[in-house]
């Protein structure tokens, strides 16, 4: 009885390999027409000076808040917060 099971659980295993079926993923482009490139960031580490001059003006100048003192600017795309001087996040809107 023990081989005979054996032998049905095996034929079991056999056939689901036999009716495995294959399945291909479709290719994607490497990038659309019509998705625009990356937004550029001001870095990390960037002064308040360089950010106004390589990206103009902003649209909003938060004043600062706390202590260490922490500026926000706003920009139609993304928003740039400064510790004193120094860009230390920029983030897309």
């Amino acid at each position: 009885m023990y081989s005979k099971n054996l032998l049905v659980l095996a034929l079991l295993s056999f056939s689901a390999l036999v009716l495995a079926d294959d399945f291909a993923m479709p290719s994607t482009p490497a990038a659309a027409p019509d998705v625009a490139a990356p937004l550029k960031l001001p870095p990390r580490g960037s002064t308040m000076n360089s950010v106004e001059a390589a990206f103009g003006s902003p649209a909003q100048r938060e004043p600062a808040v706390g202590e260490p003192p922490i500026t926000r600017w706003e920009y139609p795309a993304f928003v740039v917060y400064f510790e004193h001087d120094k860009v230390i996040h920029s983030v897309v809107k």
